[in-house]
């Protein structure tokens, strides 16, 4: 069916339209092509994007919700109305695995997109033409955006399907940058396929040949943090940190509980490196399954996993708990399953006081919450940075660096030089994982965030 030449000419949220296009510099191929519209457009700003050679498939380019954080994601300088993918033909419906291939040379990629430039044209709806600065003489300018990641070859495990989180891939990868080259096991949603949710360092039990990836075996390593924000909140514990070296002086292990699982770093780190006894939940018993399976997550003696609702977990463990019974940490890395609203955490529904007070009751006298944030907007920011005030002690937070993510730090007491507490066992453990982001740990100041807010 052909598509109507009016189709294009305004711009409709949400809207996704996929169709075939002669390749211009091939008779013999076709390109596929994907339009997608802003949830909320507003000035008609377009850009179009190469898909990756060998990575059709892959769910960041193939699916909606892949294309949708592309465009809210966009790193251009302004906000994307429409983001307009462009790439050749997948050749499985998903492959076992794909290793990068370079872009087409500055020559070829200037002739390629001169011979579109029509088509671009005809996908740019008319209020584009008439914007200020733009005459009847002119046409606008569409950007080509060139997607690039650290990911130089792929090996699909398994693709999966949860009852919450939706089908999901376990895949091996090869990561390299300009000084390092490792491999690493992923785990993905569909949902939001460019979200991490998990990533941990595996290390070859045979030699390196051709054929990395297919034919290598690999044991998991669980003594480092490679996700970006594990080790942000790891080295968060340091604001309690004389409180926890009291507990492991006594013989007692710090209590740790972990809402969302994913993979199960975080646990697996907390409880084979630090030696804590770790309570997680996660609302997916298939993601706890595949964190079993793929990430070496084990049930035993200092881990206890449980499927379940985490935000129902700490509001039904608030009604019963005992001093005796409560921890000394809670971490939580959960985010919002609307895709809609881009990347973000935590989810809404934990941003509220009575759930907070919930995490409040859980907690011993001088306990700490510890939370990944991917703000989804400045407000969502703010009204988390108050409700927080209103429940907990003091607040602190750590910015990951990564242009996305924060660590959001709340006591439930007053910490007296805790970030300069004496050089003992843990806090040397904690400096050598997390010994930058210990040092960038900065307290938010209620009159200063009071004044941010008017």
């Amino acid at each position: 069916m052909s598509l109507d030449p009016t189709t294009f000419e305004t711009i409709v949220p949400s809207r996704y339209i996929t169709f075939t296009f002669p390749n211009p510099l091939s008779q013999d191929h076709h390109l596929c092509v994907a339009v997608l519209d802003s949830p909320s457009s507003s000035t008609a700003r377009i850009a179009a994007m190469w898909v990756p050679p060998g990575r059709e498939s892959d769910w960041i380019f193939s699916t909606f919700s892949g294309h949708l954080q592309l465009l809210l994601s966009s790193t251009t300088p302004h906000h994307l109305s429409r983001l307009i993918l462009i790439g050749n033909p997948p050749v499985y419906s998903h492959p076992t695995s794909y290793f990068s291939t370079p872009y087409p040379s500055p020559n070829q990629s200037k002739e390629t997109e001169e011979k579109l430039r029509p088509l671009l044209l005809a996908l740019t709806p008319k209020s584009a033409f008439y914007q200020k600065g733009i005459c009847n003489s002119e046409f606008p300018e569409i950007p080509f955006l060139i997607y690039e990641d650290e990911v130089s070859g792929c090996k699909i495990l398994e693709i999966c399907e949860g009852p919450c989180a939706g089908e999901m891939v376990i895949e091996n990868v090869v990561v390299e940058t300009n000084t390092t080259k490792e491999f690493r096991r992923r785990l993905r949603f569909k949902r939001m396929p460019n979200l991490v949710q998990t990533q941990m360092r595996i290390l070859p039990k045979n030699e390196l040949n051709s054929g990395e990836l297919d034919n290598l075996e690999f044991v998991i390593d669980n003594s480092v943090l490679v996700h970006p924000y594990l080790s942000p909140m790891v080295g968060g514990l340091s604001v309690i940190g004389s409180h926890l070296e009291i507990r492991i002086k006594g013989g007692i292990r710090p209590k740790a509980l972990c809402l969302g699982i994913g993979g199960g770093a975080l646990l697996g780190f907390l409880s084979s490196q630090l030696n804590f006894d770790v309570t997680g939940v996660e609302n997916d018993e298939v993601v706890l399954q595949v964190a079993k399976k793929y990430f070496g997550l084990e049930n035993n003696g200092l881990i206890h996993l449980f499927v379940g609702d985490g935000i129902e977990l700490v509001e039904k463990l608030a009604k019963n708990i005992t001093a005796d019974s409560k921890f000394d940490m809670i971490m939580v890395d959960l985010d919002s399953s609307d895709a809609t609203m881009g990347i973000c955490a935590p989810p809404l529904e934990f941003v509220k006081k009575s759930v907070l007070l919930a995490a409040r009751e859980v907690l011993c006298e001088l306990g700490v919450l510890i939370i990944n944030v991917i703000p989804s907007s400045e407000l969502f920011f703010k009204r988390l940075i108050s409700e927080f005030e209103e429940v907990f002690e003091e607040l602190y937070e750590i910015d990951v660096g990564n242009g996305e993510n924060f660590v959001l730090i709340a006591t439930m007491s007053k910490i007296e030089n805790a970030l300069n507490a004496c050089e003992d066992t843990l806090l040397n453990k904690l400096k050598s994982v997390s010994g930058s982001y210990i040092n960038s740990i900065q307290k938010i100041s209620r009159s200063a965030h009071q004044e941010f807010c008017k």
